[in-house]
């Protein structure tokens, strides 16, 4: 049996998302030099939102793009008819000499994010890369570390953290899912 707990809801993950983004304007002296790419599927809508708040704070417009990992993920070797991999990154704008801000949900064991650094270094050649993502739940297996963390949320191994975004599940919430 899966029991499942709401443990940010909407207002507190807006909060969360501000608060992110007030980060990224006092570590970031240049903001005109920086770009978001959002990892698909909830890092793009998560890099949508804080660059919506950056240009209300700071009226500036901050380029989003979108980073597709598949190809790049080291537990998908081959490639067969039953799992086509398609590779849908969109990043329309140059990120060489840029400072590219990394986004996603959620970082665990870091190999979503090795993944996406090989992306990204295959696009071009940006000045710097840091890291974002809404919830820490620990457990990594690799030497990455966020640099802008919205929530820690210590986790067991064996539970699971669900981020909902209205975008693409009706409303906005992060649950903790264990199995009891």
């Amino acid at each position: 049996m899966t029991k499942s707990k709401e443990i940010i809801d909407g207002m507190t993950m807006k909060r969360t998302l501000t608060r992110m983004t007030y980060e990224i304007i006092e570590r970031n002296k240049n903001i005109d030099n920086v770009v978001l790419i959002g990892i698909k599927t909830r890092g793009i809508f998560i890099a949508n939102r804080i660059s919506q708040r950056l240009k209300e704070l700071e009226g500036h417009d901050i380029p989003v793009g979108e980073l597709d990992i598949t190809l790049y993920r080291d537990d998908h070797h081959v490639a067969d008819d039953t799992e086509p991999i398609l590779n849908a990154t969109n990043v329309l704008f140059p990120i060489d000499g840029k400072e590219v801000i990394l986004i996603d949900d959620v970082i665990f064991t870091g190999r979503t994010i090795r993944a996406a650094l090989d992306a990204i270094m295959d696009i071009g050649r940006p000045s710097k890369i840091s890291l974002g993502v809404l919830v820490d739940r620990g457990h990594r297996e690799l030497p990455i570390r966020p640099d802008y963390i919205g929530k820690n949320i210590p986790t067991s191994k064996t539970e699971q953290v669900v981020v909902r975004m209205t975008e693409v599940d009706e409303l906005d919430s992060i649950l903790l899912k264990s199995k009891n």
